[in-house]
């Protein structure tokens, strides 16, 4: 008998891998101190990231009490923890991907990513359930810590998760072939801050990630989607100041400025003061920025070009924007180039200064004679400053610096249709600057492009809800547009106006329902007609953009009411049955948004035949096309009783 109950209880062993209770006690332990030590979780993944973190930590008493029992475990128990160990393995696997990982990757891929989420709580639940917490030992309070865990892991896994709409809209727009917006500089330099790209060392880090991304997939796997990664990686270079070399998407990648500064480097010792942190080349022409920095001329203008104001080495706010030679160092460099017989590369004098001073002059000219009794110097100068406006980054900075803003919010008054047409565009122009959108709405623009909206041309209409669409990219923003009454104007166009209106008055109703209040003004203003109306059109290609802004409505009780129609509830089930993947997705997310709160929208979905094409969209349809199926799905079981 004692041998029996030794034999129960002696310490199972595995004959492939040699592990003992206390050695995967120990290895899980190990584990979680990992993924606790992991503290650069992408953006689109890291609340998610973090809640697991904490919640894989709960397991820390048990394995602890586990381990301090000094008795061996029983066969059953070891199994159970062997399982948990491998559901920690998966877990670890999906923290250092989402810490170490591409973030345009992972960012594109969000919805699969979610579903390895998932799949790590069901595997973490199921070996937590085998359990046996009396033959073990452990305590009451630990069994109730592990009880707790089960419930937070279950709640996790029916969650229904708030998606970054405006990120995904964003990802659509610029990786979508037929938009014309997909090289919009905002949308890439929105997208490049959510996705925190836009400094060197995250730029070089992505770099190495997505070459890393690359290798692992080869040549054959998951072509598209690797080169929508490249692309977008190269979009966001270029945004930087970066200057890609020309040639294949897997040249690029190999030909990394870090990985050619290294080699160099190594064979020639260069200084490391005198290498540009921007490139880690050599510098040819060495300048002094505000903060004391000093970069190559060349990196740093395109730097400044792309809009940014800040050191990109200490990421300190720059005073100024003015560059000053490095003569000193300019100097060393030669010495040192001479004495080693190395030959710097030849570039063409700056003179940017110059060009720069020349243009502020212009533009401190275009300022008066915006302001002159003469319509005809007007008309002239407002176009000239809208064309200027339009050409980079670096102009809307001066332009506004040289004080063009106001008067281009009076003209925005003017009787003339033409200046006012010319005004408002040159508002949406310098809107792109992210501290010109503040500036803008500080001088009283947002009631005057709303006016516009109104009584416009059609260009200036539709240039006016573009206008809003930038500028309620700020907060504060969107609350100023509401309470402003811009919404309805917005409406009408959506309504009424050419396909480029319909577009941007749909973009900027979008933006601006993020706010709650908004939602209702929307509603309210009628919204809900007109989108209904483009999914029915569908030749105007906007049923994606019409989908979106019903599922946000849809959670509003006035919005419930307006679209749970039965003919809406028959047109999205029609898109669930034959609509692109991007289509059946949205109409799913509608759908189960409405039959959260209403059966009867459960029972219309059912007897227009939406049940088989749900069960066949949660296996093959995108990913978050089958979690919002099976959510559905799910919702429909429980309303069995109106069957």
């Amino acid at each position: 008998m004692a041998m029996a109950e030794k034999g129960k209880m002696g310490i199972l062993r595995n004959n492939e891998g040699g592990d003992d209770g206390n050695d995967v006690i120990a290895e899980m332990m190990e584990m979680i101190e990992t993924v606790g030590s992991y503290t650069n979780f992408r953006r689109t993944q890291r609340k998610e990231c973090l809640k697991l973190v904490r919640r894989l930590k709960l397991l820390i008493p048990l394995l602890e009490e586990t381990k301090e029992l000094n008795q061996a475990i029983p066969t059953r128990a070891f199994q159970s923890f062997v399982h948990l160990k491998k559901a920690l393995l998966s877990a670890k696997k999906l923290l250092k991907q989402c810490n170490f990982g591409s973030k345009i990757f992972l960012a594109l891929e969000g919805d699969a990513v979610m579903c390895r989420f998932h799949g790590v709580y069901d595997k973490l639940n199921e070996a937590l359930d085998g359990l046996m917490y009396e033959e073990l030992g452990i305590t009451e309070e630990v069994q109730e810590q592990i009880e707790l865990l089960q419930k937070q892991l279950q709640g996790a896994k029916r969650r229904t998760d708030t998606l970054d709409i405006e990120l995904a809209m964003d990802m659509m727009i610029i990786f979508s072939k037929d938009d014309e917006r997909n090289a919009d500089i905002a949308i890439l330099e929105r997208l490049a801050k959510k996705l925190d790209l836009y400094s060197v060392g995250d730029l070089e880090l992505e770099t190495v990630a997505v070459k890393k991304l690359v290798k692992e997939r080869g040549s054959t796997k998951h072509v598209e989607s690797t080169e929508q990664i490249v692309d977008l990686l190269k979009k966001f270079k270029k945004v930087a100041g970066f200057d890609e070399n020309n040639g294949n998407v897997n040249k690029v990648l190999e030909d990394s400025p870090t990985l050619r500064c290294l080699d160099r480097c190594l064979s020639l010792l260069v200084p490391h003061e005198f290498l540009c942190p921007i490139s880690l080349e050599i510098m040819t022409d060495p300048v002094i920025i505000a903060t004391g920095q000093t970069y190559e001329r060349e990196n740093i203008q395109k730097w400044l070009n792309s809009n940014h104001r800040t050191c990109p080495k200490t990421g300190e706010t720059l005073s100024h924007l003015a560059l000053a030679p490095n003569f000193a160092l300019r100097n060393l460099i030669i010495q040192w180039c001479e004495k080693n017989n190395f030959e710097l590369p030849k570039k063409e004098s700056c003179m940017m200064s110059e060009d720069q001073n020349a243009f502020i002059d212009e533009v401190y000219l275009l300022v008066q004679n915006m302001s002159s009794s003469q319509l005809s110097t007007q008309i002239q100068a407002v176009e000239k400053i809208r064309m200027l406006s339009k050409e980079n980054p670096e102009n809307r900075i001066l332009i506004a610096n040289c004080g063009a803003i106001p008067p281009l919010v009076k003209l925005l008054y003017s009787p003339n249709q033409k200046v006012k047409e010319h005004s408002v565009t040159a508002l949406l122009n310098l809107s792109l600057d992210e501290a010109n959108k503040r500036l803008i709405a500080r001088e009283g623009a947002i009631p005057a492009v709303i006016e516009v909206l109104q009584n416009g041309t059609d260009e200036a209409r539709e240039n006016s809800a573009a206008t809003l669409f930038s500028l309620s990219m700020l907060n504060e923003n969107k609350v100023m547009i509401g309470c402003l009454k811009g919404i309805p104007p917005l409406v009408k166009l959506l309504r009424n106006g050419s396909i480029r209106g319909k577009k941007d008055a749909a973009t900027a109703l979008f933006n601006l329902s993020l706010n709650q209040s908004n939602k209702t003004r929307a509603i309210k203003a009628g919204i809900i007609e007109p989108l209904l109306h483009l999914l029915k059109e569908r030749s105007l290609g906007m049923v994606d953009e019409a989908l979106s802004i019903l599922s946000l409505l849809a959670k509003q009780p006035e919005g419930q009411s307006g679209i749970g129609q039965l003919s809406v509830i028959e047109t999205l089930v029609g898109f669930v049955k034959d609509g692109t993947p991007k289509n059946k997705e949205c109409a799913t997310a509608v759908l189960l948004e409405l039959g959260l709160n209403n059966s009867s929208v459960i029972l219309a979905a059912l007897q227009y035949g939406v049940y088989d094409h749900l069960v066949e969209l949660s296996k093959s349809g995108t990913s978050r096309a089958q979690r919002k199926a099976n959510a559905l799905l799910q919702q429909m079981s429980k309303c069995e009783h109106i069957l």
